[in-house]
């Protein structure tokens, strides 16, 4: 079982004082996993504290904060299932201290009982009219933390007028991250100045050249949305496999993630495919013939994406000229889409080049939408014509 490393992150966010602690950091700095193990360490040597921990939704919360807590109560052998509340998501401490998750993806849920501790996570998500409301129903600490993607209202409205504690991390804080992905993080920020700066450095990016800015966020997808399209971009080691499927509903298209997981084989990728409870075209990455046939031997109906010179910005203009939902339990996809972001030029101005990052579920998604609607006249990809009847005798679909 794991332990629990001191890391340099840990020490520093320990030794904050103020009731105000803002917290920003760079990709796998620790400042979620380290503000968690502080948590636990202030509700177990203090009495009948009540620790708040918030984000955006119960899908967002659940995949990170409530997941890392989990983890480090665990590998400290601290954990014990008869305290956990599964319905309302809160652990009792046997001192009477309680850490409690929920959700504030709207103000009213913000107007709740009173905190002695508030940790906001990646706040930039939560809007200030509930942080403030969250704020002022607690009594002691205030903590938040966000990656720096551009600045929002902590910069505008907490540092400038507020007394607080600034700390900013970056993954060289993080002394137990994998050297794997600490070469992943250097080579990232080497090819890329503004990666650099918010993930590597920390520094606060500029929000100016997000691509996808019109997409709506849904609780669930809706009973009457149709499954037309699967995508598929390849992973393994450093990237992850991401599988994404395309409904259309209400006037728009629904994305939703089947899968975004790194070190998965063909026969694996071809398995989650084949475990979905319908089957569509697939539409893969055409850079990779050899996994496309791999796979549809084992039955699937896919086929490459068409590329060109201009097939990535002509996919990205079609998708921004449709309106796009998400769930909001896809939280990895939900990342994606607010860091896919233009190339910048050395102004500072954006360039008509999405940057290669954050972009395995874009590019599953892209696929998939550029055969749907955007190749009129060649609507099976790049499919051979002696594969066109196995193709379509194999599915039932309306879609086609």
């Amino acid at each position: 079982m794991p332990t629990l490393q001191p890391t340099t992150a840990l020490k520093k966010i320990s030794s904050l004082r103020k009731r105000l602690r803002i917290i920003q950091g760079g990709t796998s700095a620790s400042k979620t996993f380290s503000i968690l193990a502080y948590l636990i360490h202030t509700a177990q040597t203090n009495e009948n504290l009540v620790i708040s921990v918030v984000s955006e939704s119960l899908p967002h919360l659940k995949k990170g904060a409530m997941r890392d807590f989990q983890n480090i109560m665990r590998w400290q052998r601290y954990w014990r299932d008869d305290e956990w509340s599964k319905t309302e998501f809160i652990y009792r401490f046997a001192n009477g201290s309680i850490i409690e998750f929920f959700s504030v993806d709207d103000v009213s849920k913000a107007h709740g009982p009173r905190r002695d501790i508030l940790f906001v996570n990646e706040a930039n998500n939560v809007s200030w009219p509930v942080y403030r409301q969250l704020a002022g129903r607690t009594r002691r600490v205030i903590i938040i933390d966000f990656n720096p993607v551009a600045a929002f209202w902590a910069h505008e409205k907490l540092m400038v007028h507020r007394v607080h504690d600034f700390l900013k991390l970056t993954y060289k804080d993080n002394e137990a991250l994998e050297a794997s992905l600490v070469n992943e993080i250097e080579e990232n920020g080497r090819i890329d100045e503004d990666y650099r700066q918010v993930y590597v450095l920390g520094n606060i990016g500029r929000n100016e050249g997000q691509i996808m800015t019109n997409w709506i966020q849904l609780d669930q997808l809706p009973s009457e949305a149709r499954l037309v399209r699967r995508g598929l971009d390849f992973g393994y080691t450093n990237d992850p496999s991401a599988i994404v499927d395309i409904y259309e509903w209400n006037g728009g298209y629904i994305w939703v993630l089947v899968t975004y997981t790194k070190g998965l084989s063909n026969k694996q990728i071809a398995d989650i495919i084949l475990a979905q409870p319908e089957q569509v075209l697939v539409i893969g990455d055409s850079s990779e013939p050899k996994s496309i046939a791999e796979i549809k031997g084992h039955g699937i109906a896919i086929v490459g994406a068409v590329k060109g010179a201009d097939s990535v910005i002509n996919g990205v203009s079609l998708i921004k000229s449709k309106q796009v939902y998400v769930l909001k339990q896809d939280t990895e996809l939900i990342k994606e889409e607010r860091n896919y972001l233009w190339k910048m030029d050395k102004n500072g101005e954006p360039l008509n080049v999405p940057r290669d990052l954050f972009n395995h579920a874009m590019d599953a998604g892209r696929y998939a939408m550029t055969d749907l609607i955007g190749n009129a006249a060649a609507p099976l990809g790049d499919v051979e014509d002696d594969d066109y009847e196995s193709i379509t005798s194999g599915l039932l679909d309306e879609s086609f």
